[in-house]
């Protein structure tokens, strides 16, 4: 019987364990796509812009974008924190 109990409470926290897992890798796969996306679309409209410097512009923001979002993604897994998720949304 105590072994069962044990059973049931270890594999409790695994799951429990699991779950805070879940939350933060998530955050960190859903900011690395947005601002992958949001990248794609500025380097779209800097290849559609007639003037160099307005492409170059929009092409470092795109660059910006991409290594804020790899930051972000980083900091959301290495701090389990999901809330870095919506920080990133509201930056963009």
């Amino acid at each position: 019987m105590k072994f069962v109990i044990k059973g049931l409470g270890a594999a409790g926290l695994l799951a429990l364990a699991a779950c805070g897992q879940n939350a933060d890798d998530k955050a960190a796969e859903n900011i690395e796509a947005m601002t992958e996306n949001r990248a794609d679309q500025l380097e779209a409209q800097a290849d559609a812009a007639g003037n160099e410097q307005v492409e170059d512009a929009l092409e470092d923001r795109a660059e910006n974008v991409s290594e804020m979002g790899e930051e972000a993604a980083e900091k959301a897994d290495d701090s389990d924190d999901a809330r870095v998720e919506n920080q990133v949304a509201n930056a963009l």
